[in-house]
């Protein structure tokens, strides 16, 4: 959640001292995409899955003399990329800390305003509640 800590807080957490070599960016915050650019190491690949509200710039220059890749991904191509997600999780890679609002499906509306608010991470509709 980029209104709580920042890419760079993670980074230190798991002792990643180059920066990343893989990013998905799915907020389409320009704040979220800034900071990730910053972050990732020579070489880097960027997927963007998150679509903006409307356009934003971004660090060029870092981007060109990273070598930073940035593919946009929609469509067909994102069951691909929801393919390699799932290895990841099975893997051991825990998203807890990335949802940050639960709600069932009644209450779709303080959901939608939660996740509109841009203040939390990625929010959950519970159909069977």
């Amino acid at each position: 959640n980029v209104a709580e800590s920042t890419i760079a807080d993670g980074q230190r957490e798991l002792g990643l001292r180059e920066g990343f070599d893989i990013g998905l960016e799915m907020s389409g915050r320009p704040e979220a995409m800034r900071d990730m650019v910053a972050n990732m190491t020579h070489g880097g690949r960027i997927a963007m899955l998150g679509l903006p509200a409307e356009e934003f710039a971004v660090d060029w220059a870092r981007i060109v003399t990273s070598m930073i890749t940035i593919k946009g991904i929609y469509g067909r191509e994102m069951f691909e990329t929801w393919y390699a997600m799932s290895v990841l999780l099975e893997g051991g890679l825990d998203l807890a800390p990335v949802i940050t609002g639960r709600y069932g499906f009644r209450d779709f509306e303080a959901a939608f305003d939660d996740a509109a608010s841009g203040l939390g991470g990625k929010v959950i509709l519970d159909w069977t509640a």
